[in-house]
């Protein structure tokens, strides 16, 4: 897997990871399912798609990074 195509699949996650979390799976495209099971983010279990611990330190990176992100912004913005 190229470093491109995990970093878009690093910045879909989250979007799966919620139709995942609304019983919507099949809306993920199976390439993408296919490679977060690769990856060891998301995994078979009875038939359904679930989070990985891996997967869930995605998560948990992804919403850390996005936490920065907004602040940041403000910060931009307060000083203007």
């Amino acid at each position: 897997m190229t470093p491109t195509r995990k970093a878009s699949l690093r910045t879909l996650f989250a979007a799966a990871v919620d139709m995942l979390n609304r019983r919507r799976a099949a809306e993920i495209p199976e390439p993408d399912i296919d490679a977060y099971v690769s990856l060891d983010w998301l995994e078979w279990h009875g038939g359904n798609l679930r989070l990985t611990t891996t997967g869930e330190d995605i998560c948990r990176q992804l919403r850390k990074d996005l936490a920065c992100g907004l602040m940041d912004e403000d910060a931009v913005e307060s000083t203007n």
